[in-house]
């Protein structure tokens, strides 16, 4: 498109576009006469303009001119009662706004088109994310219209120092990227990595910004989270203030946020809407329940298998006794299980509306009671299982690690012991030891450094504590979190 030639005859270059879109029955022409002789041709898709704009604010002035003659320039400038008209003469950039929603004007004389703002697709109202409502707080968020969620980010943070940076990415979808972060506070090498990752992609098409995060994350193939992902305003605009980076992608109401650090799989929108005490009890519990979730299955299966001198006797006798009549060893028994409740998570997850909780629910019980009832399996390994998958509940930025670490940790466990456990926790703090977001450690503030940066680290300061000028030191949470 960027060898397109416009004339300043008015019917050849509807000729032209009518032959560059030929077979797209959206596209309308509409040609505009004054009664002094004024021609216009406008250009505009239907389903994607706002109709009442494109009747009273760029055909009505075309056809009330007393002008017999218009240059582009004056056609925008002076002729058009619109907020956002310009002459454009680049082609690439024509096209591009004329495909997402904006009308296009020619007049007789000028080869130069005119492109109006009038967009008016439909979108959906910015209601409170499903994954990440709060009991307290804000209920707004994102949508897919791109300059909505821009305009909602701004709104809170009013400060000049707040920039947009705009990048399309996708060879045939074209797609707008924005590129956000505070000018001052975060920290430029960062901007510039960002930047430099999303304009080398070579890719052809962007439909949602998870094709973003899995070409310019960090370590792609780990199950640990690099990229922050979130649906709120609110959060975002908080990431932004400690100095990182956020990429809002068109057509998608998730905001990735740069760099990601492993404390933030802990934090909650509610931590900053609650009372700190609430707050840090919270986080503590799904720490814990993290750790409950990966080693509990896993350390049940060594201690039934091979330290069984650990258990104290009472609890060893029941669960041999319950023990007794099933089929199967305690690794596969509870390895079968594991499955089974992934399975019935993943069924209750894609059956549409209450009925899948319903059936999820149901289901868990049924076939629980069943097995126990037919000595398929025993009931403390139904137990463990369950509490493992509550557990697992608790940090949902962390599912998916929590469910690669918990069959291995258990094939490990159904090995090796408590030693195989133990080994296989080491090599996944190692492996955290060695992962980075953005050049930033992944486990930055996990020993304690200095107290101007742990007032929210893994635990949450009260506000009065929170102050900017409370610590004189140098504040280096802008580079990393």
């Amino acid at each position: 498109m960027d060898t397109i030639t416009f004339s300043t005859d008015l019917e050849s270059n509807i000729r032209l576009m009518q032959s560059i879109f030929k077979g797209d029955n959206t596209l309308v022409v509409r040609r505009a006469q004054s009664p002094r002789g004024l021609r216009c041709a406008v250009f505009f898709f239907d389903g994607m303009v706002n109709a009442l704009a494109i009747n009273q604010s760029v055909i009505r002035p075309i056809v009330c001119s007393d002008r017999k003659r218009l240059t582009a320039d004056e056609l925008a400038q002076t002729l058009l009662q619109v907020n956002d008209s310009r002459v454009e003469t680049d082609a690439g950039k024509l096209f591009a706004s004329f495909l997402y929603g904006d009308t296009v004007v020619f007049t007789e004389g000028d080869a130069r088109p005119v492109v109006v703002n009038t967009k008016g697709f439909s979108m959906r109202s910015t209601a409170e994310p499903e994954n990440e409502r709060v009991l307290s707080g804000p209920r707004e968020g994102f949508t897919e219209c791109f300059m909505p969620n821009l305009a909602l980010i701004r709104r809170r943070l009013n400060d000049k120092r707040l920039k947009f940076t705009f990048l399309r990415i996708g060879s045939r979808t074209n797609t707008v990227v924005c590129l956000c972060y505070l000018d001052g506070v975060c920290d430029a090498r960062l901007v510039e990595h960002l930047r430099g990752k999303l304009e080398s992609l070579g890719i052809d098409s962007v439909l949602d910004s998870n094709y973003l995060a899995e070409r310019i994350r960090d370590h792609r193939l780990s199950p640990f989270p690099t990229l922050g992902t979130t649906e709120r305003p609110d959060v975002v605009a908080a990431r932004l203030l400690e100095g990182r980076c956020a990429v809002v992608a068109d057509g998608s109401p998730v905001v990735l946020t740069a760099p990601f650090l492993l404390q933030e799989c802990f934090q909650s929108n509610d931590d900053y809407y609650i009372s700190f005490l609430h707050a840090n009890l919270t986080r503590a519990l799904r720490l814990l329940g993290f750790l409950c979730t990966i080693t509990f299955p896993a350390v049940y299966a060594a201690l039934m298998l091979y330290h069984r001198e650990l258990v104290p006797a009472r609890l060893l006798f029941a669960v041999s006794a319950a023990q007794r009549g099933v089929p199967l060893p305690i690794g596969w028994e509870t390895l079968l299980l594991l499955f089974v409740l992934e399975a019935l998570k993943e069924a209750g997850a894609r059956t549409p509306g209450a009925v899948g909780q319903t059936m999820s629910i149901v289901g868990g019980l049924v076939l629980g009671q069943a097995a126990v009832s037919a000595r398929f399996a025993a009931a403390p390994t139904v137990i463990v299982v369950a509490i493992a998958g509550v557990t697992g509940l608790m940090a949902p930025k962390l599912q998916t690690a929590s469910l690669y670490l918990r069959f291995l940790l258990l094939a490990a466990g159904a090995a090796y012991g408590l030693y195989g456990v133990g080994l296989g926790l080491a090599l996944v703090l190692f492996g955290l030891c060695r992962m980075h977001s953005c050049s930033v450690p992944y486990l930055l503030n996990l020993v304690p450094r200095i107290q101007a940066e742990q007032e929210d680290a893994w635990l949450r300061a009260p506000w009065f504590f929170m102050r900017y000028d409370r610590f004189p030191v140098k504040r280096d949470r802008q580079k990393g979190g």
